[in-house]
């Protein structure tokens, strides 16, 4: 299951990625779905970097 959500996130990851740099290139806006996914995607980001950083200093027994 968490090879499947890797494949997926990382598929998504790279087709914004690559819409927004030609979005970029070619001087156009960025159409609202692609900014709003793009968000999405840094936010899941974000939250699943600050989740393991919390599993590894608990498990450690950091905090």
């Amino acid at each position: 299951m968490v090879e499947f959500a890797a494949l997926t996130y990382g598929l998504l990851a790279s087709v914004i990625l690559s819409a927004a740099q030609r979005n970029r290139q070619r001087g156009h806006p960025h159409p609202p779905l692609l900014l709003y996914v793009g968000y999405l995607l840094c936010g899941l980001s974000a939250g699943v970097a600050l989740a393991l950083a919390y599993v590894a200093l608990t498990l450690v027994g950091g905090i």
